[in-house]
């Protein structure tokens, strides 16, 4: 558990800060390693492979890594554990593999990465950040999905060096040549990631896929990390829609719920089923927009643990040079 700064002990119901991710088990990982250099996630039934070692050498680095048209053809030749159905996994798929047990190393400048903490479990997955021999940054470790951004002009991906989605350019940002990637391939269920939602005339919204139960309301006006955790206590306390055990989901269930199809320059709508009533702000660039969200589950990195794991179901302005 932490505060706004540093980790802390994890508080009781009603005291500040409570009702955080690591107040809850939820389904906790839970892999088998099939011994043929693929892995079975229990939770969600998918097998990975084990590695982005894509030459085979034995080593992970700048070498292994594809630009996305080598992804995706390097799926239809991919034989690992005598399988020939292997797929690039969609971002859905492919964050189901994120852990924030991970600390992101942005803002560590050192070189040695025997202490930092990726956001994908050792036990199980091969892994390595960023080739610094090759002239690369220790966070560059993302990881290619099949998912481009609605317009057509960003591919998402993972970072499990610093625990977090975005979206790439094909096309290396300074200078000429396509960006690259790390590439693991997945196989099994297509039905992961696909929401099935059910309105309940009462407020609430049950995703049959996940088993979740959502509010259709959000907040309706912004809050910091601490007053959101207490509203949803609050929330609590008055019976909200008819339950009591409401809480900010964690990071995982929160992306859940993002519909990659949809956004605010090509749909005029958040990025989420319109069944849900996202709230309409003016962004910093003074543009229609819609929020960022929280989730109950926290982002440490190399300077504490002060920072809060949440989706942009609007556009995901950052501040640049």
């Amino acid at each position: 558990c932490y505060d706004h700064e540093n980790e802390t002990v994890c508080p009781a119901v009603g005291e500040s800060f409570s009702g955080q991710d690591a107040q809850y088990d939820g389904n906790q990982f839970s892999y088998t390693d099939n011994g043929d250099g693929t892995v079975t996630d229990n939770v969600t039934g998918l097998m990975w492979q084990q590695s982005p070692d894509t030459n085979g050498d034995g080593d992970i680095d700048a070498t292994d890594k594809l630009t996305y048209d080598e992804a995706v053809a390097g799926a239809i030749v991919q034989t690992t554990g005598g399988y020939t159905d292997w797929r690039l996994p969609t971002i859905k798929e492919l964050y189901s593999l994120i852990n924030f047990d991970g600390r992101d190393p942005s803002g560590y400048a050192g070189t040695d990465t025997s202490n930092l903490i990726p956001f994908i479990d050792r036990d199980y997955f091969d892994f390595a950040y960023g080739d610094t021999d090759a002239r690369e940054r220790i966070i560059d470790s993302q990881y290619a999905s099949s998912s481009m951004f609605v317009d057509g002009e960003l591919l998402f991906g993972v970072n499990f060096a610093d625990g977090r989605i975005k979206g790439y350019g094909l096309q290396m940002p300074f200078g000429p040549g396509e960006k690259t990637f790390f590439v693991i391939y997945v196989r099994g269920t297509i039905a992961y990631g696909i929401n099935d939602f059910k309105y309940n005339d009462d407020g609430t919204l049950s995703d049959n896929a996940t088993e979740l139960m959502w509010s259709q309301d959000d907040s309706g006006t912004g809050l910091n990390w601490q007053e959101a955790l207490a509203w949803a206590q609050t929330r609590n306390n008055e019976n909200y829609l008819g339950y009591d055990d409401w809480r900010l989901p964690n990071i995982k269930e929160l992306e859940s719920i993002v519909d990659y199809t949809r956004s605010p320059a090509t749909t005029g709508s958040a990025a989420i089923d319109p069944v849900f009533n996202a709230t309409a702000i003016t962004n910093e660039a003074g543009v229609p927009d819609y929020a960022f969200y929280w989730s109950g589950t926290t982002h440490a990195n190399s300077r504490g643990g002060g920072s809060g794991a949440y989706v942009a179901f609007g556009r995901s302005l950052g501040y640049m040079n």
